[in-house]
């Protein structure tokens, strides 16, 4: 840190100290005011900042060596480089820094990049502490991760791919989890058991190699990044994400944006065919294809869906609170009753948590097809919070237990 202290604002260095002396943190000098009487240097006002030189401001923040208050000055800088960037200002009048701006003007940014980045197998950038000239770099990364199911039901990662804004692989690589494995979601991820057998790969691992491009200013891009950013404990305040970005016109509030369904409203094709699994290299590329496509020529962010789109939305179902003990290979099964047809494809959807209820997509040939099979399904129809037809079905299972689940439509009537 000492090295980037060096080359910090001076107004970050003030915001820094204040935030030692409200927070009542303490260097290998003690607080700031003891500091200062150590230094018996009478010039310095200790109680107006602006008048410190910035040399005794970085002899101060030098002393603090602990890596979790190392950490909290990082994540108190990256905050206030976060507020500059919301600014529109000379320097960051580019393409790349409107489309940060979107991303933190989004309602959801707060919630979703609020990280708990003081642990210390987190690695906080140090980009807030660089100088402008670095803080400002229009210089992208994207990275995609595949994430598995954990024993204590949280997710691990598996595999990162990351591209630069050339088209260039940086990372592809699997990656070892901590914790023992109980889903390794293959039809998603395509990542199999054997795949990580003799992986050594750590998280950490991986924080050390994307480091280097983090400090030296690189925005992160990706397609719903904080959930990348969460597994790989990474926190970094020069992020576009995508999902935040764009909105189809006729999305409900709350929905995001489908990587495969923006890349294709813009491009005319699919990052992957339907039921394909993941290919994080490739979802990471299409990420920042798509931020470079407004680089190049900025467009409206809201964008509106061709007819083909929307006859593919109308073709499909969603089923959604399906209990965990209802088996998932055999849910093709079970729903062709329901429906009177097996002509569809099925996209099941892990549970976020082992033991909570999981959904699926049901993709039809036609609108038609879907519809039929929705008017099939046993249950009253109804509406969900968005005023989407939905109904609920009693589900009949080979075990003899009886289940529930809720079949909706994804447009309206």
């Amino acid at each position: 840190m000492d090295h980037n202290l060096l080359t910090a604002e001076k107004d970050v260095l003030e915001e820094l100290v204040k935030q030692v002396q409200l927070q009542g943190l303490r260097g290998e000098h003690g607080g700031w005011m003891e500091f200062v009487a150590v230094c018996n240097q009478k010039d310095i006002t200790p109680h107006n900042l602006s008048r410190v030189s910035r040399d005794v401001l970085v002899a101060f923040l030098t002393t603090f060596k602990k890596k979790e208050d190392i950490q909290r000055l990082q994540r108190r800088a990256n905050s206030l480089l976060v507020e500059k960037l919301k600014q529109e200002t000379p320097e960051t009048n580019t393409p790349e820094h409107t489309l940060i701006r979107l991303t933190m003007k989004h309602r959801e940014f707060s919630l979703d990049y609020s990280f708990p980045s003081l642990s210390n197998d987190w690695f906080v950038s140090d980009i807030g502490m660089k100088s402008s000239t670095v803080m400002n770099s229009t210089d992208m990364m994207a990275v995609d991760c595949e994430m598995v199911l954990c024993e204590d039901g949280t997710e691990g990662l598996v595999r990162v791919g990351a591209v630069d804004r050339h088209g260039k692989v940086i990372l592809d690589q699997f990656v070892k989890p901590d914790k023992p494995i109980v889903d390794y979601r293959t039809a998603i991820t395509g990542v199999t058991a054997l795949d990580i057998e003799n992986v050594t790969v750590s998280v950490s691992d991986i924080q050390k190699e994307l480091q280097p491009y983090l400090s030296n200013g690189f925005i992160l891009v990706g397609h719903s990044l904080n959930k990348d950013m969460k597994v790989l404990k990474i926190d970094h305040p020069k992020v576009i994400d995508t999902s935040l970005v764009f909105i189809f016109s006729n999305a409900r509030n709350s929905r995001k944006p489908s990587l495969n369904d923006l890349f294709k409203a813009i491009f005319g094709k699919e990052v992957r065919k339907e039921g394909v699994s993941h290919n994080c290299v490739h979802d990471a590329a299409a990420s920042i294809d798509i931020a470079l496509a407004f680089i190049k020529k900025p467009f409206h962010t809201t964008i509106t869906p061709s007819k083909e789109m929307l006859e593919a939305e109308k073709s499909k179902l969603f089923i959604h609170r399906i209990p965990s003990y209802v088996p998932s290979e055999k849910l093709t099964t079970i729903l062709a009753g329901e429906f009177r047809s097996r002509n569809f494809k099925l996209d099941v959807k892990p549970a976020k948590s082992q033991g909570c209820n999981y959904c699926a997509v049901v993709v039809f040939d036609s609108s038609k097809e879907a519809d039929q099979a929705f008017e099939n399904v046993n249950g009253s129809k109804e509406r969900d919070s968005y005023g989407l037809p939905q109904k609920l079905s009693a589900l009949k299972l080979s075990s003899g237990l009886s289940a529930t689940c809720y079949v909706r439509k994804m447009m309206q009537d």
